[in-house]
């Protein structure tokens, strides 16, 4: 499992030239880094001679951060066996008219898997973006930095989550389907910038 590999060894796998794991995966790494950081934030936040009431929101925030975190580590491995199937499919012999009807239907569930996967990336990372959001400027000053990194992790997991998505689009043949994913993808990016500059704003104050 990819998530089990060392930081070096995992760098190393994607730098090799099997094209997985890929840009879905980096992806996945990059929001779960991103939760990790906003976990942080709030566990070096949490005094409450300092910050009284504040701090049950931080906690909370801090507590669905590391479900977040959780979930994307676990997309990590998940985007890179979705890709791996559309390849399996591709391979599937179409000599008969029958086994290119088979084969046709392996390939258009595999797409649809391989975006719906960075779409629930993108869906967290999204969530990710907004407790920056709330959280921003209430913790502990000395970590509003690792906040921001935080905040741009996010928004290049949401980002490159979308640009898995929309790779896959060019090759399904569902066009409801399409549109319903194209649809969402444009919107998850519309809402991660606004709240990414939201939220950027009070962290370079």
């Amino acid at each position: 499992m990819l998530k089990e590999l060392s930081i070096q060894e995992f760098v190393r796998e994607v730098s090799s030239p099997s094209p997985a794991p890929g840009g879905g995966s980096v992806a996945a790494l990059a929001g779960a880094q991103a939760a990790a950081l906003l976990s942080m934030y709030c566990n070096l936040s949490q005094n409450r001679n300092k910050l009284g009431e504040i701090v049950d929101m931080l906690q909370n925030v801090g507590e669905e951060a590391r479900f977040l975190m959780t979930r994307m580590l676990e997309a990590v491995d998940e985007n890179t066996v979705a890709f791996n199937q559309v390849m399996e499919s591709y391979r599937m012999p179409k000599e008969s008219e029958k086994e290119k009807a088979e084969r046709e239907k392996a390939v258009q569930e595999a797409l649809k898997n391989a975006a719906d996967v960075p779409v629930q990336t993108a869906r967290g990372s999204l969530r990710v973006l907004s407790l920056v959001n709330e959280a921003a400027g209430k913790g502990n000053p000395s970590a509003i930095s690792d906040l921001g990194v935080a905040n741009l992790q996010a928004l290049a997991a949401l980002t490159g989550a979308c640009y898995n998505v929309k790779m896959n689009l060019d090759m399904l043949s569902d066009e409801q389907l399409v549109e319903d994913f194209a649809h969402e993808v444009d919107e998850l990016v519309k809402q991660g910038w606004k709240l990414f500059d939201e939220s950027r704003l009070v962290i370079e104050m």
